[in-house]
């Protein structure tokens, strides 16, 4: 359809629907099923609602189809997709509530608030659970550094999300940050949570109990964050700074009262259902706890505190101020939860009532302002089914005949470009100096990620965060992490000491040469994470953010990489709980063009450690130790090493194209599970997995985090070498990790690899003494690369500080 044009409007009226239905992020065809729905043409204010609650950010009205396919049950599974947070059973009475969220346009906009109130939001889909928030993670992406708009947003995003965690009292303990033109216009900002239950039952969303009362609690509604969930269902265009009215503030302060408030009135079973006003607020809370419990919500806007006193239902209802959540609570008790708000120094009233008939009902004035079915807005939403590509789009045909062939001539020297000859010492230095692949420092050391006192491998130490689990208390609740609350001593019953386990990751650029292996080496490499610090994957959600969907490779991108992502969860046994879509991912240039994001599927992923005195870290541990490389052999020259879509390749050469590596699920589950119980027998003292920059770089970094030498052979010389030697050096796989094994361990180590992993391990070199050279050699002993420690780290670790001060 081009327009709404039912009989008994004029042309102007006509007109005037289509520019309304545009402003609310509305197409002309949704509007006549607004009307068929209704029986009537809606007010403005149930045209916000619908707006909102139709966007894609709400409804995933694209996306939908595509998620029914992800493995959603496991043996730990205690609550999936449909929830305000996933929830897994760490067993001894242990759960764990998880989530990612993306803020991606408001910190386009204002980087400082969008990222902040990113972190709130996350922060309460797991409180709303019952669980207090233990840790916090992100994943970050940003256009070059060279660029000012890029250096401003980086510095506000880092300061918003330092801001808000460091005063609510939860560590941010790990995360990842990629740097390509490509996020440009469009930086991703996708925060994840993690929360241990602390109430007797995980409180759900669905209302139930007619005549039971519904409460408005924490903070006031403002104009704030008008209508920013449709704002996150469009492109950003030249015009987009006028929406700052759409990104909302926050109040980490507020949100830490609470937080407390919140766990409080969950102990004393007077709540029926809660949830969190996040996107689209008062009517997002209000239609979807209704539609939930099959029941209705009649809500006085009268009796909602507001901080502005001329606010009229269109924006009570589109506001997104934070720090608010909506309860229904038992008839009769809601008085006991209004004292606690009070006491923490919150807001806390009855402003509606459980109704029988299905619907949201708005009063205002004394007068219905809105009356809608509650599932027209919450899960009876439009969904549209796109047709999918036939062919892979023409750039990523091109991109997968590409060869490494094509590149310049190297040899154990270096290799020829242009007018340089560098040598592969120049090459690592460079890559190491590369914003993606070089130290995080500056972003991490302004989070607070010993907060809470439970953060067992700090940033920078391992390939994924690990957090101590306290054991559980003599009433079935957990240790507060508030060690200035007074608790009763835990009930341990001589249990070893428990860890989780979490990283974020996503190669976009894999993803966009191929989403779908793309997509399933994401899965692959943040399992594979997991494991290197000794933990068994559980259980992932995830972070879609792609560009349009209605443009055909926009779709054909989204859809391949979700069905990467299936399968490999289920390859890897890893459920999907929960997650987030963020679509709409593009900048529109001042000719009007689109140029979106690389396709990034965020995967947030979480393990368990069965003891807390047997993790790995990637650093060299000692002198002496062996070092080995598990997985595909160096030699091997299969589609699961490649240069295709590698750093090298982009860095070096100024290329992003060819085919990335493929994973081979059989031997990936077979190395993570000897990596994982290596640890526990403590023949492993270091794990990393080989990622961007391939084997040399993985080295370099075990160097750098050690501040210990490495002496490697490779074993193969110029005659023998199957590839070519950046291949070899540089060329990107999954299911590989690098290891370092106490000697006196060796025998026994190599004995249980040959029973399980035959065929897929071989010994490098050993580790040396401290601060000396990371030396690779050729199997006839000439030197490769051989750098000082000191000068690695002098690149790894200030490249982006030193792009910052330009």
């Amino acid at each position: 359809m081009s327009g709404f044009s039912p009989t008994g409007l004029s042309p102007k009226e006509i007109a005037a629907v289509n520019r309304i239905c545009s402003k609310h992020g509305l197409k002309p065809e949704e509007y006549e099923e607004i009307v068929q729905r209704l029986g009537r043409h809606p007010n403005k204010a149930e045209l916000g609602m619908f707006g909102v609650m139709w966007s894609e950010h709400c409804c995933y009205k694209n996306s939908r189809p595509l998620l029914k396919q992800f493995p959603t049950t496991g043996d730990r599974i205690l609550v999936g997709p449909g929830e305000n947070a996933g929830v897994v059973d760490l067993g001894d009475g242990l759960q764990l509530a998880f989530k990612i969220e993306s803020h991606n346009h408001p910190s386009a906009i204002e980087p400082f608030q969008g990222a902040a109130t990113g972190v709130g939001g996350i922060l309460r889909d797991i409180f709303t659970m019952g669980a207090r928030p233990i840790a916090i993670l992100n994943s970050l992406r940003f256009g070059s550094l060279a660029d000012a708009r890029t250096r401003r947003l980086f510095t506000g995003v880092v300061e918003g999300i330092a801001h808000y965690g460091n005063c609510v009292g939860v560590p941010t303990v790990g995360g990842e940050v990629y740097f390509d033109p490509a996020y440009s216009g469009n930086p991703l900002v996708n925060v994840m949570a993690l929360g241990l239950m602390e109430t007797p039952e995980i409180v759900k969303s669905g209302a139930f109990g007619i005549g039971n009362p519904v409460l408005y609690v924490g903070s006031t509604t403002g104009k704030d964050g008008m209508g920013g969930a449709s704002f996150a269902s469009t492109e950003l265009t030249d015009q987009s700074m006028d929406d700052r009215p759409a990104v909302q503030v926050g109040d980490p302060f507020l949100e830490k009262s609470l937080i407390e408030a919140c766990l409080e009135a969950f102990k004393t079973d007077a709540v029926v259902a809660a949830q969190d006003m996040g996107a689209a607020g008062i009517t997002c809370s209000t239609s979807e706890m209704a539609a939930k419990g099959g029941v209705g919500i009649e809500l006085d806007l009268d009796l909602i505190p507001a901080r502005e006193f001329d606010m009229v239902p269109y924006e009570y209802l589109l506001s997104e101020s934070q720090e608010r959540m909506l309860f229904v609570a038992y008839q009769g008790r809601e008085q006991e939860l209004i004292e606690i708000f009070h006491r923490w120094g919150l807001h806390a009233v009855v402003a509606g009532t459980v109704i029988e008939e299905p619907i949201v009902r708005i009063l205002h004035n004394n007068q219905v302002a809105a009356e809608i079915p509650a599932t027209a807005l919450a899960d009876n939403t439009p969904i549209y089914h796109r047709e999918l590509l036939a062919q892979p789009p023409e750039y990523a045909a091109q991109a997968w005949e590409w060869t490494s062939q094509s590149l310049p001539v190297c040899t154990n020297a270096g290799i020829e470009i242009a007018d340089r000859r560098p040598s592969w010492n120049d090459i690592l230095l460079q890559l190491l100096d590369s914003p993606t692949i070089a130290s995080k420092r500056w972003v991490y050391r302004q989070y607070d990620h010993q907060v809470q006192n439970n953060t067992v491998i700090l940033p920078g130490d391992a390939d994924a965060t690990v957090i101590r689990l306290r054991p559980v208390m003599e009433e079935g609740v957990t240790d507060k992490a508030d060690s200035s609350t007074p608790s009763k001593q835990p009930t341990t019953n001589n249990q070893q000491l428990k860890g989780i386990a979490a990283t974020v990751d996503c190669n976009s650029r894999y993803v966009y040469l191929d989403p779908y292996e793309g997509a399933k080496t994401v899965v692959a490499e943040a399992a594979r994470n997991l494991s290197c610090v000794g933990a068994e994957p559980l259980a992932v959600t995830d972070n879609l953010n792609f560009g349009s969907p209605e443009k055909p490779i926009g779709y054909w991108q989204l859809a391949s990489a979700c069905q990467g992502v299936a399968d490999a969860c289920r390859e890897m046994a890893t459920p999907v709980t929960g997650g987030n879509v963020s679509l709409y991912n593009e900048t529109l240039d001042t000719a009007g063009n689109p140029q979106p994001i690389y396709p990034t599927p965020v995967i947030g992923m979480v393990g368990l450690i069965p003891d807390l005195t047997k993790t790995g870290t990637q650093g060299w541990q000692a002198t002496g130790d062996v070092i080995y490389l598990l997985g595909l052999p160096i030699t091997t020259a299969t589609p699961q090493v490649s240069l295709g879509g590698s750093e090298y390749l982009v860095t070096i050469h100024g290329l992003v194209t060819g085919k990335p590596p493929i994973v081979d699920f059989e031997l990936e589950r077979r190395l993570q599970a000897v990596t994982r119980e290596s640890i526990r027998q403590g023949w492993v003292n270091s794990a990393h997995d080989c990622a961007e920059g391939g084997l040399a770089v993985a080295l370099a970094e075990s160097c750098i985090a050690g501040k210990l030498g490495a002496q490697i052979n490779l074993g193969v010389t110029s005659e023998s070498l199957a590839l070519r030697w950046d291949e070899l050096l540089f060329g990107e796989s999954a299911s590989r990790i690098l290891v370092s094994v106490n000697p006196e361990q060796q025998a026994s180590w190599e004995a249980y690899l040959d029973e399980q992993l035959q065929g897929y391990w071989q010994q490098l070199g050993v580790v040396t003494e401290e601060n000396a050279d990371l030396q690779v050699l050729t199997g006839d002993n000439l030197a490769l690369i051989e750098v000082k420690i000191s000068q690695m780290c002098e690149y790894w670790e200030n490249a982006i500080a030193r792009r910052l001060s330009v």
